[in-house]
């Protein structure tokens, strides 16, 4: 049985801005493992390697290393050595001074370094490089270089942050075997650090799958894939077809309209759970002989197979106008203000319950000082209005007199209903300027929320999510006129992995086993 190496018990960290990046990490790596802390960028697994190196100091928790707690211990007393994505090789030295460099500090007799340095070079099949300058190395010859270097100092752990993510894809994948082999040959634990999923699942023996500070599964590659927790690690670990569907009993599954024989047991009777089935492990099959019947949405060639999207199910959507114009702000040089708003629709059946706030920010009426780039206060808001349809004028005014009038046009509501998905969708036609456009940080949330867009079940009221916001311009190039965008709830839309080419268009059938079917409890997410 393999010993504990390190263990992580209770990691609290937060940084100078009150963010908690780590919350309450608690983690055991074993001997000769190579460990992985998988996640996107700011999930907390760079800060949690820093405390393990000696470089960052956790705000709560211990850090044992062979027994013994090492968080008050300086990085040169830990038997660990760190590997950057920058290298930080020293660009006068060759590559025999660079991998000797800290058996030197420790000033090894000279026949020690040699033979250290040597074995070192041929483990990282740079023999006939000794001379060479790291200046004129490849960016894979210099990443072997850095390892090299760590390695030779014989540490118990080796870390690695992201050391492959300067280079390039062909280098990146012949780097990850390597990596492997020399971890497998010097038999010391590595714990490295990635968001790239593939590189995970290539090289580790336990995957540590990260998000806001929390771990949410740990395991092996083949458990992390097959057997994914929540939607998060099932979405980052390769990709999934994630349906939402009901455990009716211990293997028993209802998705897509049908039951369905599968492998999970142990949830509640008529838990509403999350459905995982790889792409790899749907079939395409003639229509009559489908466990599910749909169309061909697309098709798109990668190489070694096609990946074929086939809807199942059509979501619920529905089409507003944008209508964009390019007015520029109002200046009240007298005041030093300037002055912006838009016209604005309003439902019928909201005209009861308006408020100036509400107007100010369905127009998204704002004033400010263009020198300072302060914003002012609107003091003042004029209208008048009467619950029919019809366009409105509201004038908008700050203390020092500047103003702007725009139109509040008021209509029936625009909703749509589809009684077969059982949905309502609903959203408004909006105005907007083209700066507003171009300058939108997130543009499809954001046109969700200029157009008020929403969605809900029929059966229930709960609230549907919008996941598609579609549209035929430019944001960067776009210019005044009326532009059309439509906004759908989720269809049911699987990806296929075949060997088989299709044509779009075709109606075909899908067919899967039981133990292709993974179930999700939705409370892990």
């Amino acid at each position: 049985m393999k010993k504990k190496l390190i263990q992580f018990k209770n990691i609290v960290k937060s940084y100078e801005d009150g963010k908690v990046v780590l919350k309450g990490i608690d983690l055991d790596i074993y001997e000769n493992e190579f460990v992985t802390l998988l996640g996107p960028s700011g999930c907390g697994k760079t800060t949690l390697l820093r405390i393990l190196g000696g470089f960052l100091q956790a705000d709560q928790g211990e850090v044992l290393f062979d027994g013994q707690e090492i968080s008050k211990l300086p990085p040169y007393k830990r038997e660990i050595n760190t590997v950057f994505q920058k290298y930080a090789l020293f660009p006068h030295m060759n590559v025999y001074d660079n991998i000797a460099f800290g058996l030197k500090l420790k000033k090894e007799p000279k026949d020690i370094i040699e033979q250290k340095v040597k074995r070192m070079l041929k483990l990282v099949n740079l023999e006939e490089f000794a001379d060479r300058s790291v200046t004129a190395m490849s960016g894979g010859q210099q990443q072997r270089i850095a390892i090299a270097r760590a390695l030779v100092n014989e540490p118990s752990v080796l870390l690695l942050d992201e050391p492959l993510g300067a280079l390039d894809l062909k280098l990146r994948k012949e780097m990850q075997q390597e990596l492997k082999k020399i971890q497998q040959e010097v038999g010391i634990t590595f714990i490295y650090v990635t968001h790239d999923q593939e590189e995970a699942l290539t090289m580790s023996d336990k995957i540590v799958v990260m998000r806001e500070g929390e771990i949410q599964q740990i395991g092996s590659p083949t458990d992390i894939y097959n057997e994914p927790v929540n939607e998060f690690v099932a979405n980052f670990i390769g990709e999934s077809n994630i349906i939402e569907g009901m455990m009716v009993d211990d293997y028993k599954v209802v998705f897509g309209g049908r039951r369905f024989d599968c492998v999970d047991n142990g949830f509640g009777k008529n838990e509403v759970v999350d459905v995982v089935i790889r792409p790899e492990d749907l079939d395409i099959v003639p229509r009559g002989e489908g466990k599910l019947k749909g169309v061909v949405k697309s098709v798109l060639f990668k190489g070694v197979h096609y990946e074929t999207m086939v809807e199942t199910k059509v979501g619920t959507e529905i089409t507003v106008k944008m209508a964009v114009s390019n007015d520029s702000p109002v200046y009240n040089e007298a005041a030093n203000e300037k002055m912006s708003a838009n016209d604005f629709y309003l439902d019928m059946e909201d005209v009861e319950e308006l408020d100036e706030a509400t107007i100010i920010a369905r127009a998204d009426a704002q004033a400010w000082n263009p020198d300072e780039d302060e914003f002012i206060s609107i003091k003042e808001v004029d209208y008048d209005i009467k619950k029919e349809n019809g366009k409105y004028p509201v004038t908008f005014s700050t203390a020092a007199g500047t103003s702007v009038t725009v139109n509040m046009i008021v209509k029936d509501e625009n909703r749509v209903t589809s009684t077969e998905n059982e949905e309502e969708i609903y959203a408004m036609n909006f105005f907007k300027k083209v700066d507003e456009i171009q300058e939108a940080v997130a543009l499809d949330t954001d046109l969700k929320t200029w157009a008020n867009a929403s969605a809900w079940s029929l059966e229930d009221d709960t609230a549907v999510e919008i996941t598609d916001v579609k549209y035929d311009f430019d944001p960067e190039t776009i210019t005044p006129g009326i532009y059309d965008v439509t906004f759908a709830t989720k269809g049911y839309e699987y990806k296929i992995d075949t060997t088989d080419k299709f044509e779009v268009g075709d109606e075909v059938g899908l067919t899967f086993q039981p133990e292709d079917i993974h179930i999700m409890s939705k409370n892990n997410y």
